[in-house]
């Protein structure tokens, strides 16, 4: 075999030639025989023309070359098209076609060259697809949501309709990626989107956007109580079926925002921009619910905002100040301690309650920053006030924001370090969902913090999930008994139940209880009654300024 006919049968590339003169297969090599599913004799005297798939002729008569390409009269051409193998399935193929001129340069012959394209053109599919559609449910991405919202407008001003656009989000999404898995989360999201899926018409669209949240578009909204509401509501009654995920049987719910145009924006950012401040609105007013955007929602964020923005500058301005309460000793009938609370000194808006910024400084992170400053302050206060024989402890509430990620130990110490406070004369107060998330580094840092010498309190304790194993591991000093079951203890059984329980737990414990939200005399003798060893309340003060703190406290001595 010379080597020319062996590179022939060994290539990789189909190579066949045609006769010029009857367009016929004269030689094919494996490579090409193999691509059509043939055995190359099977080829031999068979037109090119002939494994065209039928339905491809049309696109491969209107392209470059062409059908004819096989047949043509100049040196070279290259097209891609589709062939039929032998099964009559397609494949798709590159075509180079190389003339041969007899010494008259008349066209004796064609070579053609020829290479299966297939994996290339389902990669290429493929990348466009992910190009525009959520990999993980195979929905339409931001990028074409956003042309969709823009043909949905152009139908609309054509049909002088409307449009809606809903932002979705799951309820309590995070908890379940949390503690279950992200493999679990994933499936949780295919499922949701299937169900949602089924709960729109033809003409709709529903785009994932990312995490938990999906877009929905519903065109040619003509009415907007008989078309927009019974969809939103399908959509809240499907996702509240429980489904099972691995060996996990799951339910959620959902919020839902509803932007409309015209009337809400005329192009796609700010329709969602809207549609996104109302799904936020309809999780402020309990989730599993939907919400209409409305202009004052807009006047509500940008107040949000502003104060934000306000919030990053209030330390350095000295902006904060801190509110103190006694707790009384019900055994020595004396005030023992003091809960440290934060207040704002807003300089246009006067004092802005906790409930209103503490929120915002947990989402921005400032509550970081914040927390150090409430440590700092609190330390250096409770050590002037014994400098004046006020031998006080004082507790301050600690974000698990601030616990997790405010180098909590290190802050701890340099505050009693620069105060000169005695250690034990602090009071840390968490949460008892601070204690079961990431149990064993939250336990080293308790450690830690107790090797300092600081005092450990659960806060609001009764309305988490604590152990009592928990609270052995964590060696907590105390439990602060929540208001929510102190303040009706004289008058609802089960209350009074809940919080003697707590009281004789801690009690074999060797824990120390505070009731807080003591607001009456009653409560206070159900109290004693049951072994509560402090109390704090409006009953005795509400939370001070401490100069009037230092007046209170002297008043009672």
């Amino acid at each position: 075999m010379n080597p020319y006919q062996h590179i022939f049968e060994h290539a990789k590339v189909g190579i066949a030639l045609c006769s010029a003169k009857d367009n016929r297969l004269e030689m094919v090599n494996p490579a090409f025989a193999s691509i059509h599913g043939y055995e190359p004799d099977e080829l031999i005297g068979v037109s090119p023309g002939e494994i065209f798939a039928p339905e491809c002729l049309a696109h491969v008569n209107s392209s470059r070359g062409g059908s004819s390409a096989y047949f043509c009269t100049s040196d070279d051409v290259s097209f891609e098209t589709v062939h039929t193998k032998k099964d009559g399935s397609p494949v798709e193929v590159s075509v180079h076609v190389t003339v041969i001129r007899d010494e008259n340069g008349a066209v004796s012959h064609r070579i053609t060259n020829l290479q299966d394209i297939s994996e290339r053109k389902s990669i290429e599919k493929q990348i466009e697809f992910l190009a525009y559609h959520d990999p993980l449910t195979g929905l339409p991405n931001r990028i074409l949501l956003k042309d969709r919202v823009e043909q949905a407008i152009k139908h609309a001003q054509r049909n002088h309709s409307k449009m809606a656009l809903l932002c979705i989000d799951l309820d309590g999404f995070k908890t379940i990626n949390d503690s279950l898995g992200h493999s679990v989360g994933d499936e949780v999201l295919k499922i949701v989107s299937a169900r949602l899926k089924k709960c729109l018409r033809k003409t709709d669209t529903i785009s994932r956007q990312g995490g938990d949240e999906f877009i929905l578009i519903l065109p040619d909204i003509t009415d907007t109580k008989g078309i927009v509401i019974p969809i939103v509501k399908n959509l809240l009654e499907s996702l509240q079926r429980a489904f099972r995920v691995e060996e996990h049987t799951l339910s959620t719910s959902i919020s839902i925002g509803i932007a409309l145009y015209p009337n809400d924006g005329e192009t796609f950012e700010p329709l969602l921009q809207k549609a996104e401040t109302a799904m936020y609105k309809a999780k402020e007013l309990g989730r599993n619910t939907y919400c209409f955007y409305t202009d004052q929602m807009n006047a509500e964020v940008l107040e949000q905002l502003t104060l934000q923005s306000d919030l990053l500058k209030a330390i350095g301005n000295n902006e904060f100040v801190l509110h103190y309460q006694p707790q009384i000793d019900l055994k020595e009938k004396r005030i023992t301690g003091a809960e440290a609370l934060i207040r704002w000194c807003h300089p246009r808006l006067g004092m802005v309650p906790p409930v209103k910024f503490i929120p915002l400084a947990e989402s921005s992170g400032a509550i970081v920053q914040i927390g150090q400053w409430v440590i700092h302050e609190a330390c250096r206060q409770a050590c002037i006030w014994h400098r004046q024989g006020m031998n006080i402890s004082v507790a301050v509430n600690i974000s698990p924001i601030q616990f997790k990620r405010g180098n909590l130990e290190s802050v701890v110490k340099e505050a009693l370090t620069v105060s000169g406070l005695p250690p034990r004369f602090l009071e840390l107060e968490v949460t008892e969902s601070v204690m079961m998330h990431d149990t064993e580094n939250t336990l080293r840092t308790v450690c830690r913090l107790k090797e300092v010498g600081v005092q450990l309190s659960i806060d609001d304790f009764g309305t988490g999930y604590s152990s009592l194993a928990y609270l052995k591991r964590f060696a907590v000093d105390k439990l602060k008994i929540d208001q929510s079951f102190v303040r009706d203890i004289y008058t609802d059984h089960d209350d009074a139940v809940i919080v003697k329980t707590i009281i004789q737990m801690a009690k074999s414990l060797n824990l120390c209880t505070i009731a807080e939200g003591v607001e009456n005399e009653q409560v206070l003798c159900v109290l004693e009654e049951q072994g509560c060893d402090a109390v704090q309340g409006y009953h005795f003060a509400k939370p001070m300024e401490a100069g009037e703190f230092e007046k209170y406290y002297k008043g009672r001595e």
